[in-house]
Parts: C-alpha cells; structure tokens; sequence
C-alpha cells in the first residue's frame, strides 16, 4: 500500500512538473527573444553615437528613437514577465507605474513612423525645401510632441481609476496586466476610441504621404522607388502594430473557444503582436539602409581591431543623399 502511494505521489509530482515547465520555458524563451533584440538595437544605437554623420541626420534621429523606444518596451514586457511569472500578482501602485510608461511606449510606436513617412515624402516631394523643414532641432521637437501625445492618451485612465477605485484598491496586489488594473467601463471605452483615432491619423498619414510618392514616381528613379518602398514597409509595420489594439478582442474570443489554454494563448500573442514587430525595426531601417548599414559595418570591424576611436566622416562622406532609404 505504502508503494502504491509512493508512485501516486511521484506520478502527481510529474504531472505537476510537466504542466508547469511549458510555462516556464515560454517565459524563458520570451525572456531570451527580448535581450537578443536588445542587444542588436543597442549596437545601433552606439554606432549611431560614434558617427556625426548619423547623430545629425533627422532620418536617423527619428530611426534610433524608434529603436530606444522599442529597448524600452521590451525591458518593461520582461520585466512584467518575470513578475508575472515569479509572484503572480504586484502591489498596484508599481503595477500602475510600470503599465503607464508600457503604454506610453506602446503608442510611441505608430507615431514615430507616421513621423518617419512624413519625413520621406519631404525628402522625395520638397528635397530643395528638405534641409529647412526637416532640421535636428524640430526633429526633437516632434519626438517631443509624440511623447506628450502619447501619454494624454493614458493620463485620463489614472485619473479614472483614481476616481472610481476605493483606496484598498491601491494597497492591495493585482495581476499586473492592464485590464486587471484600469478595469472601469469609462477606461475600456476610452481606450478603444483612443486607438481608434491613433491609428486612423496614421492610417491618413501614410496614405497621403504614399500617394504623393507615387505621384512624384512618374520617372521611377532609384531613389524614389526606394521611398515608395520604405513607406510601403512602414504600412506593414503599422499593420503589425495594429495587432496590438485588436489584441484584448482577439484573445477573449480564444478564451471562450479553449478556456484551459489561457497561458499558451498568451503567450502566442505576446510573440506574434508585440516582439515580431520589434524585431523587424533594426532589419527594415538598420540594415536596409546603405548609409546605416556601412557605418554598423565599420562600428563592429573597428571593436574587433580594438580601435576605440574610428575616423571621423570626410566632407564627401557627410554629403548624404536624403533618399538613401
């Protein structure tokens, strides 16, 4: 009898076992996808610093806020992982912090690259107007409206939750997902017409700025149909993005359709919504652009010679064509 119940304990332990390791290697693998990611974007982020040449170009101004945007949420989706994983639910007042500034992020996003087509159809459509309209200065101007733009999309949801919520609520422990969190009807509903009127200004934007292109490629020069392209690339990557926004809708109804899946579904959606997009920014923009792509060449053969300081850019190096992408 006592052997009986030997093995019916281990056999208990097995499955225990067996039904949490998937979990954990999913997190793991989410964990490692993330820091792979990262250190591809921080290595184009320091050649963006070693060379003048970049660091003084709108474009590439633009392209590494992009990148510092996407480091950012892939350290805070890790980070949400791990507590998720680790002690299942986080005290509210953290939780809040670390979900506003992932949201933030979040529509950071699509409007960097609205910003980035705006400044391609500059360069195609104005190129004699280019160096006035699109200078460093009112480059850091725009990422600085596009983070304000962004956060009084989230503001009002804290103000929501501060008003509907009891006080216990903000001393107790959550989930920290976002519905969990900014769980009122108002906040649901704001946030659906939120990004609503998110992506339908960037929609229109990248509409226009690809028609105006396509007007312009009558000659279908080389340039030219390499910004028809690059706006082509940034619909697709909205598109990804978008993926985002229907996400909630999406994973509810594969809940009601296979409601012992719940993790797996998550994490599925995790993978295909949020950190595929990501991944595809330093492939699109730092490797398909020739000018970036060399210089991330000399970056990483000068650290294997050891050469801590690499050449400064020549006058005939500095002469950017602004349709490079």
């Amino acid at each position: 009898m006592s052997d009986m119940n030997l093995s019916s304990v281990n056999f208990s332990s097995t499955l225990t076992s067996y039904e949490e390791n998937p979990l954990l290697t999913n997190y793991i693998v989410a964990a490692a996808l993330c820091i792979t990611i990262n250190y591809i974007n921080g290595t184009l982020i320091h050649t963006f610093r070693k060379y003048q040449i970049l660091h003084s170009n709108p474009r590439y101004i633009l392209f590494i806020h992009l990148v510092i945007n996407d480091m950012m949420w892939l350290f805070l989706s890790t980070l949400l992982l791990i507590i998720s994983y680790a002690l299942r639910i986080f005290f509210v007042p953290y939780c809040i912090i670390l979900l506003i500034i992932s949201i933030i992020v979040t529509h950071n996003s699509p409007l960097n690259l609205a910003g980035m087509s705006i400044e391609c159809y500059i360069a195609v459509c104005m190129p004699l107007r280019h160096g006035q309209i699109c200078t460093v200065k009112k480059t850091y101007i725009l990422i600085g409206l596009i983070w304000a733009a962004s956060a009084l999309s989230i503001l009002p949801d804290l103000f929501i939750l501060l008003a509907t919520e009891p006080l216990q609520f903000f001393h107790s422990k959550v989930r920290c997902v976002r519905d969990f969190v900014f769980r009122s009807t108002y906040s649901l509903n704001k946030r659906d017409a939120s990004h609503t009127v998110c992506l339908v200004v960037v929609w229109l934007t990248l509409i226009y700025t690809y028609a105006r292109i396509m007007f312009a490629a009558k000659g279908l020069t080389g340039d030219i149909k390499k910004a028809r392209n690059t706006i082509l690339l940034h619909g697709f990557q909205v598109l990804l993005l978008m993926l985002n926004y229907v996400r909630p809708i999406f994973e509810r109804s594969l809940f009601f359709l296979f409601p012992n899946r719940e993790s797996q579904i998550r994490f599925a959606s995790f993978v295909i919504v949020q950190i595929i997009p990501r991944f595809i920014s330093p492939i699109i923009y730092g490797l398909r652009d020739q000018t970036f792509r060399k210089y991330v060449r000399r970056y990483l053969v000068c650290s294997e010679r050891g050469i801590t300081h690499p050449e400064k850019p020549t006058t005939k190096q500095a002469s950017l064509n602004v349709t490079s992408v």
